[in-house]
């Protein structure tokens, strides 16, 4: 596919199309937009470009972000975009858009026709297709957020972290405990939440608990998600009571994220309840609005995940080897919203 075929679909002059291809100042910006769409659709990668991937720096990395709205994403775009500026590379946004964006337009033509050196993907698992396509560009990658087959990942160990979580709240006494999770609507690593919940699992398990399918509830990775998946367990603000099959409450509950758990803890307080004392909530994150509300949680850090994942997506640029990542660092931060279980529950 070469600069002919998309002047034959155009009409315009291979000159034309050519300077409208480089964005030159000289071609109308409507004559501009038509020759990028259809080389779009025609799935054109300038040659100027494959030569800079296959034998130059463009001192530039791509960054793929499922959107750009949510509190990890924007703060690992921010620790990658601090790395990158410190080392002189120049940082090439690609947001997807969440699930009614357009995947395909970006992972099949938009990548292979900028110049960049390296990507870092934040929080995604490929497809067969969009893997192979990417293999194209023979750039080095990295992921942040969640671990993705056949590629380096830059995050915490979801199922460690978890049983953090669970140790702190069987250590207050805590045996009735549900779990809040479920699939981010934004778009954000398949894996983690899995992981999330084998790690609540597994924990319970080692402690001669089961965990309760009635007490297991989707808050998908959001506030409002948090709410709703609250006034499920305690009841909502009509004064219907949520309970358990066997009218059993839980005393604590685990979140997968900061912000479901902070949905949670105002479904418990409009449902009636005082928390810690009626019930236990800790969440994962480390979100800066669970320190303002006293929010118990499993603390990480995705600024210097983002520098981390930076840093090793460079490295490999310059010629390094593309070895595993240690997972990254996470800890308990204690605060309000966990104390010991009511010896009596009303």
């Amino acid at each position: 596919m070469g600069i002919q075929e998309i002047a034959t679909v155009t009409g315009l002059s291979k000159s034309t199309v050519s300077r409208a291809l480089r964005g030159m100042s000289t071609v109308a910006d409507t004559t501009i937009d038509e020759v990028r769409r259809v080389a779009d659709e025609l799935g054109y990668v300038p040659s100027s470009a494959a030569a800079g991937l296959a034998t130059g720096r463009q001192r530039a990395i791509g960054v793929v972000v499922p959107v750009i709205d949510r509190w990890f994403y924007v703060k690992a775009l921010g620790g990658v975009d601090a790395e990158l500026r410190r080392a002189g590379y120049d940082l090439v946004l690609y947001n997807l858009g969440g699930p009614g964006g357009d995947r395909d337009r970006a992972f099949r033509r938009s990548m292979l026709r900028h110049r960049v050196d390296g990507l870092v993907l934040l929080s995604l698992v490929l497809d067969e297709t969009e893997r192979a396509e990417l293999e194209l560009t023979r750039h080095p990658m990295i992921v942040i957020g969640g671990p993705a087959p056949g590629l380096r990942n830059v995050g915490v160990d979801d199922v460690a972290v978890a049983g953090i979580a669970v140790e702190h709240l069987c250590g207050l006494g805590h045996r009735d405990v549900a779990y809040v999770g479920g699939q981010d609507e934004a778009g954000m690593n398949v894996a983690v939440p899995w992981l999330r919940r084998d790690g609540f699992v597994d924990a319970l398990a080692a402690r001669g608990i089961a965990a309760r399918e009635d007490w297991t509830l989707d808050g998908r990775f959001s506030f409002a998600g948090g709410v709703d998946a609250g006034e499920a367990l305690f009841g909502g603000r009509d004064g219907r009571r949520g309970v358990g099959r066997d009218g059993a409450w839980p005393t604590a509950v685990f979140c997968a994220s900061d912000e479901m758990a902070l949905g949670v803890v105002l479904a418990a307080r409009r449902a009636g309840l005082s928390v810690p004392e009626d019930v236990s909530v800790i969440g994962i994150d480390g979100h800066e609005y669970g320190e303002v509300a006293g929010l118990t949680t499993i603390a990480q850090d995705p600024v210097a995940q983002g520098r981390v994942a930076a840093r090793a997506v460079l490295a490999e640029v310059d010629g390094g080897l593309a070895g595993p990542l240690p997972a990254s660092p996470a800890h308990l931060v204690v605060r309000s919203t966990t104390g010991p279980p009511r010896a009596v529950r009303a």
